[in-house]
Order: structure tokens, then C-alpha cells, then sequence
């Protein structure tokens, strides 16, 4: 388990570092592990002409070739989409919210653009813009789930956790106990310190044959916010190397040792809940 670069905020951001592996860096995509579960939002609308398929799977090299193309012809949509994609998944996030939204200028109605610059724009924080962009990404008459389910994420980001699980609830609606949604939701309850209901929710994804590593984690922290550690090491060990085990576990500990220490403030000081990187990408 690798330590990415530092995310909003010290707690924040370790739980970031928690909650992401090796593994998802190399997939341009949300989510931990094995199986991708909560595919990049633009996944289904990518082009899948053949130019498309003969850039490089290697997030730099892929920069790189549609970095040219993109400077060669900047109202090129496809090379636009792919360059802010790649620049994405090398952590270059503001570089790719500028192409993007240069992107969307040139082409205000290409849907692929819009939900890439609403991706984009949640990388960087700025979840009401990025709320604004995906709700122009798709349409009530023919709703993405994934776009609902990062849109969920933005709203939970803004503290408005009612109205998120509506937009989990639509997602579950087109992909009934998709564990990534679910994985989402269970954070949203984590969130209002809602455990129990988290546990249950996360419960479920994990059972899913196609949950990931992301929901194993998730589980195990909200298992052990509710001081049950011993089963919470479990989980997070999983069936992993003993290495990354060991880092999810040390990770684990060190997420819940800041709770502890939020517990301990004095009376009239809310202690905060961590805020998990609900729907983190890459």
C-alpha cells in the first residue's frame, strides 16, 4: 500500500492514503483492488474508435500521446477527453480541470466532456461546480448511474446527506446492489455517525462477488469506529499480501487513533467523524 500524495486537509488526507492502493492507480478509475467496481464516470461514453484503443494503457505514455494531439488541434473533443483523463490519473487534477473545461467551451453539449469536467472538478473540491456540470452530463431520460452515484459523493461532500442517498437511491434503481454505490452510501451514514447503518450497507457490498478492495476497507473502518478493532483488522487484512496487510492495518489504526483523539476534546468541541474519500479517484 503505497502513500499518495496529501489530499484536502490533514485528516482528509490520510484517510485518502487509506483508502487507495497500487492498484487503483493503475486503473483510471475509483476504487481499490482486484475488480473495478465504480468505473471512471465517463467509462460508457468513452470513443472506442481506433485511435482511441491505440493509446497506451500507462497513464503517462498516454498523456503523452494525447498531450500531442491535443496541442496539435485543442477543439479535438476526443483528444481532449483522453488528455484530461490521463492527466487525471497522473495526478496532474488542475491541469486537467483546465483542459476539460476548455474542452466543454468548445463542445457545451458533448455529454462525455461534461462528465469528465464534473469528475475533474470533484478531484479539486469544488463539488457544487461539479454537481452543476454532471447534471448537465445526463439526462432524467436517460440517467448514468455512475454520474448519480458521483453526484451523490459531491452532495455528501457539501453536507447535504439526505439529499446524496436520493441520488444513490436513483443509481441503486438502474444497478440494484452495485457495491460501489453501496460502498458510497455506507460512508454518507458514516458520515451523520450513523453506524450501525453504515456497517449494514457496507455489509452488503462486500458480499457482492464484485466488490473491491475499497469496500473491504470501508467496512473495516466503520467496524472499527465501533471499537470492535480486533474484527476490523480482520477484515482489512483480508486476503491481501502480508505486506499491504500490514500497511492496511497500521492505516486502520492510525484513522482510529485519531478518533480517539477527536473523542477526547473538550465538552462543547464537536469531534468530527473522518471524512472518508467518498468515491475517490484513481
Amino acid at each position: 500500500m503505497r502513500r499518495p500524495s496529501s489530499h484536502v486537509g490533514s485528516l482528509a488526507g490520510s484517510l485518502a492514503r487509506f483508502l487507495t492502493t497500487a492498484a487503483a492507480t493503475a486503473m483510471l478509475a475509483t476504487g481499490l483492488g482486484g475488480c473495478q467496481t465504480m468505473s471512471d464516470i465517463t467509462g460508457s461514453l468513452n470513443s472506442s474508435s481506433s485511435k482511441a484503443q491505440a493509446v497506451p494503457e500507462d497513464p503517462r505514455r498516454a498523456a503523452e500521446v494525447y498531450g500531442e494531439r491535443y496541442r496539435a488541434n485543442p477543439k479535438d473533443a476526443e483528444a481532449a477527453l483522453g488528455y484530461g483523463q490521463a492527466l487525471r490519473a497522473t495526478g496532474q487534477r488542475e491541469q486537467a480541470a483546465a483542459v476539460l473545461e476548455q474542452a466543454t467551451i468548445a463542445h457545451p453539449s458533448n455529454k462525455a466532456l461534461l462528465a469528465a469536467y464534473g469528475r475533474a472538478l470533484a478531484d479539486n473540491g469544488n463539488s457544487q461546480a461539479a454537481f452543476d456540470v454532471l447534471s448537465r452530463a445526463h439526462s432524467p431520460a436517460n440517467p448514468d448511474w455512475r454520474i448519480l452515484s458521483v453526484q451523490g459523493t459531491t452532495l455528501d461532500k457539501m453536507g447535504k446527506h439526505e439529499e446524496a442517498r436520493r441520488y444513490y437511491a436513483s443509481a441503486l434503481k438502474i444497478v440494484p446492489e452495485e457495491p460501489s454505490v453501496l460502498s458510497n452510501l455506507g460512508l454518507s451514514y458514516m458520515l451523520t455517525r450513523e453506524l450501525p447503518q453504515a456497517e449494514e450497507t457496507l455489509r452488503r457490498a462486500y458480499s457482492n462477488p464484485r466488490a473491491d478492495a475499497r469496500v473491504r476497507q470501508n467496512l473495516a473502518l466503520v467496524v472499527g469506529l465501533q471499537g470492535r478493532f480486533a474484527e476490523a483488522e480482520t477484515i482489512a487484512k483480508g486476503d491481501l499480501p502480508a505486506e499491504e496487510a500490514a500497511a492496511n492495518v497500521a492505516y486502520l489504526r492510525e484513522m482510529l487513533s485519531r478518533k480517539d483523539k477527536d473523542n477526547s476534546r473538550p465538552p462543547g468541541r464537536k469531534a468530527a467523524v473522518p471524512v472518508a474519500a467518498l468515491d475517490r479517484p484513481d
